[in-house]
Parts: C-alpha cells; structure tokens; sequence
C-alpha cells in the first residue's frame, strides 16, 4: 500500500512538474513576442517598409473557398499591403495534396481584391508555423516581415520568425470567436513547446526547393509543385 500511495505521489508531482513547464514556456514565448505585435497604423506611423506581408494559412472549404477564419487573416492582410507596408504578400498554407490547396484559393482571393498577381508568391509547403517562417528566410530571401494571424497564434508565428533571425512584426486579425476556440488555444499552447524546441535546434523543413527572391515576381509560385 505504501509503495502504491508513492507511486501516485510521485505522478502527482510529475504532473504539476509538467504543467508548470508547459506554463513557463508558453510565457517565455508570449512575453518574447508580445512587444513586436501591432497595428497597421502604428506600422505606418512608423514608416515600416517590410519585404513582405506573410498571411498564414488555415482551413479552406470543400469547395476551395476559404473559411471565415481565412478570410479574416487575408482581408487584414491585404489591408496591409494596401496600407503600403510591403510592395510583396507571401501566402503560406498546406498544399500537400492534389485534393487540399490552401495557396491557390488564397492567392484567388487576394487577387479578386485588386492585388496584382505577379505581387503575391504561394508558399505551397507552409505546413506548420515554423516552417512558413523557416521558409520565409531560406526559400523566399526574406530579411523582414509583417505576419498576419488570429492574436492566439500569432506570438508564436513572431517567435518562430525571431528564432530564424527575421526582422518581425506581428498584425492580429481578431474579428470574431470561432467555434472550436477554446481547442485550438489548448493545441497551441502545445505547438508553442513544440517550437521553442525547433528553435534551438532547427531542423529543415519536409520541404525546400530552389531559392525564390520575394523581391521577383509571383507568377513563378503559380501551381509550382513543391520539391
């Protein structure tokens, strides 16, 4: 009885051990990042000229339409740009399948909204947070950005991009509450060590492919298949 009873003490203090982990780390990356989110009128009171503004993808519907949630991260996106903060957009989402595309109905989208298309660059590998950053540097040559996301995982967006050696600034795009809330901010507080974990030892991406300078034209991202 004696070793059982040690037994479940020794759980109990292995649990809130691991808890009190997952709540500092999860500080360390919302303080970290905290002072590098804005608006986009402080961006521009601030004359911030970016390389690009970098929308990060999220779930598109059976009919290749983007979800509210999408939409809602692309309208401030495009705002920015619009706003004259970066002359270029970088679209990062799942394009891991022939029957899954989150680039190309985001690209549609933000041209439908007047954005010229050779201005926007599809990141057709973006399939985490960490590696729509990672990316953003090694693939696309970025030096500075402007990341647009819900506020809830934009600080982990921004410490991703800190940790790859980007010039960051972070637009939350908080208009609504979506079902299913609650959920992702547990998921996210898991992904944040998850990244501070990545951030130290930086692995590479499933996917690279060539080198494609943000400061080129777009057009060349247009149904290119990732390598």
């Amino acid at each position: 009885m004696k070793a059982v009873k040690k037994g479940i003490r020794y759980c109990i203090i292995a649990g809130l051990a691991g808890i009190a982990v997952l709540l500092a780390i999860n500080g360390f990356v919302v303080l970290s990042a905290e002072k590098q989110i804005v608006t986009i009128e402080e961006l521009q009171e601030s004359g911030t000229q970016a390389d690009a503004v970098v929308i990060l993808g999220a779930q598109v519907r059976s009919d290749g339409t983007p979800s509210k949630m999408l939409k809602e991260r692309l309208d401030t996106g495009i705002s920015a740009y619009e706003a004259g903060l970066a002359e270029r957009i970088i679209v990062s989402g799942d394009h891991g399948q022939d029957n899954y595309d989150e680039v190309n109905a985001m690209k549609d989208y933000a041209v439908d909204r007047g954005v010229p298309s050779e201005h926007i660059f599809m990141d057709h590998a973006g399939f985490s947070t960490y590696e729509s950053m990672y990316r953003a540097k090694a693939v696309f040559q970025a030096e500075n950005i402007i990341v647009i996301t819900q506020k809830y995982h934009l600080y982990r967006a921004v410490y991703d991009a800190e940790a790859m050696g980007l010039q960051v600034k972070g637009i939350a795009c908080d208009t609504a509450v979506y079902a299913g809330d609650k959920y992702r901010k547990l998921r996210e507080a898991a992904a944040r060590v998850k990244d501070v974990g990545f951030s130290i030892f930086k692995p590479s991406p499933a996917c690279l492919g060539e080198v494609i300078p943000v400061s080129g034209d777009g057009n060349v991202t247009n149904d290119a298949a990732f390598d």
